[in-house]
């Protein structure tokens, strides 16, 4: 007997269900070495399904190596086809634990999510169709790998526009999200052995994609307006590739780069003979003055200019950008080529369309209002949760807010607990090169929350650090 299941209603055909658990039950070791399978004729008549379904499926087995054929005595397991144990140990850290999706009841506060429920679901779909219906053929076939053009001109018009970068279409390359655009820097710049002068804290992530690169990461602390320019490395000692800053909004702590330290970074960028890369992830949200320009209109010979759409639109889009010095382009549209070829070039023309006829704009202002609530309304939960004994850090602009707990270590022991207790949050201490910072802090993200969320997500954090801190007072 093979105790297989048969589903007649799964669009599944029949051949590859049978076949696709006949393979499992090989790798897992259900059906051992040399273990001879029944005939086809007794499978068939087990299964109530014809012969032929059975042939064909013993056929593809056959044809892969899983079984082998013996004349005149029927079908055999090969050896060596046990897999299971090393595929559920590579299944275990395939993804990252925080990018599970929540269970329904758990609240999650993480950053970086925008309202996916107020994505123009129905404008984007015009985009599309439009450009399924006008786009030239060339946009079928293989493209440029720095984009289409027609994007590329269109970019270098709105960041002009809207954050004072100075470019022509030439010094823009479209990546797969700012990700891609990270290690497209990492891949061109690095190499082992070099430097890289950071923020601390700075994104985890970023982290790993340079020092994965090889390179050693070189903190500079960051306070409330940003990179503390003025504990930057002696460049006659430090030789980095380049400074990776968030000047507009940094993340995590929120600060915006001030003139003085902006000019003071680009004095030492020429004096280390290297390169700026700026971070520009969300600026696009800020709530009480119009947006920060960027350092890129300040020095474009000396800065790499990232920007995305993850933040503003989705994440799902994955549509991102580098706008770079002249004498880099041919370098990063060669890394970007042998990384993927090019990014999607229908996605493109639609995110061209979607701007040139003032959707993005549109959206845009009608987004900040909500964000503008729901931060209002984080705010205003936080501070009557926990009074004084919470200080709320760069709630000017972007996505979420860091809170400052005096007298509390968010540790992971402790983040479980309030995890049990139905809310999910992310220590600002999970961001740091030097170790054992910034410990106090949480980071948390309102752009994916509705208000009733963030009220009831506050409470919980209240209820939750209430019976920590009464389990860890001592008994009189």
């Amino acid at each position: 007997m093979l105790y297989l299941t048969i589903d007649r209603d799964s669009p599944l055909p029949l051949i590859r269900q049978l076949y696709t658990q006949l393979r499992s039950k090989i790798l897992q070791g259900e059906l051992k070495a040399g273990q001879k399978l029944p005939s086809t004729r007794q499978a068939a008549r087990e299964l109530c399904i014809s012969r032929n379904v059975v042939i064909e499926a013993f056929d593809q087995l056959l044809a892969e190596g899983y079984i082998e054929s013996k004349q005149g005595s029927g079908f055999y397991v090969v050896p060596d086809m046990y897999l299971e144990q090393q595929a559920r140990q590579e299944e275990a850290w395939l993804i990252p634990e925080n990018d599970l999706p929540a269970a329904p009841s758990l609240i999650d506060f993480r950053s970086g999510v925008p309202a996916l429920d107020f994505f123009p679901r129905t404008v984007w779909g015009r985009m599309v169709q439009r450009v399924c219906h006008e786009a030239p053929l060339s946009a079928l076939g293989y493209n440029r790998p720095e984009g289409r053009l027609e994007l590329r001109q269109i970019l270098s018009r709105y960041l002009y526009r809207t954050r004072g970068v100075q470019c022509e279409p030439e010094q823009i390359v479209m990546t797969s999200g700012a990700t891609q655009a990270l290690t497209l820097i990492a891949k061109v710049l690095l190499t082992t052995n070099s430097q890289v002068v950071m923020e601390d804290p700075i994104t985890q992530d970023i982290q790993t994609i340079f020092s994965s690169a090889g390179a050693s990461l070189i903190p500079v602390p960051t306070d409330e307006a940003g990179m503390m320019t003025d504990l930057l490395p002696d460049p006659e000692q430090v030789r980095p590739s380049f400074v990776f800053v968030t000047p507009s909004h940094q993340f995590p702590l929120g600060g915006t780069l001030p003139i003085q330290r902006r000019i003071q970074l680009i004095q030492y960028a020429r004096q280390a003979n290297c390169y700026i890369v700026e971070d520009d992830y969300d600026s696009e949200f800020r709530y009480d003055s119009p947006p920060i320009s960027s350092l890129q209109g300040l020095a474009a010979e000396r800065v790499i200019y990232v920007g995305s759409f993850s933040k503003i639109l989705s994440p799902g889009l994955r549509l991102g950008y580098l706008v770079l010095p002249p004498e880099l382009v041919h370098r990063y549209q060669e890394a970007k080529w042998f990384t993927d070829l090019h990014t999607p070039s229908l996605d493109q023309l639609a995110l061209g369309l979607f701007i040139e006829d003032g959707h993005l704009e549109k959206y845009l202002n009608r987004v900040k209002k909500l964000y503008k609530k729901r931060r209002k309304c984080l705010s205003d939960a936080l501070t009557q949760a926990f009074s004084n004994k919470v200080s709320i850090w760069g709630a000017s602009a972007g996505l979420h807010v860091v809170a400052a707990f005096a007298g509390v270590r968010f540790t992971p022991a402790l983040l479980k607990e309030l995890e049990d207790c139905g809310v999910r949050l992310y220590p600002v201490s999970d961001h740091t090169i030097q170790k054992d910072k910034h410990t106090e802090k949480l980071i948390i993200g309102y752009g994916n929350l509705s208000e009733e969320q963030i009220m009831e997500g506050v409470d919980r954090l209240q209820k939750g650090l209430a019976v920590s801190q009464a389990r860890l007072q001592p008994t009189l």
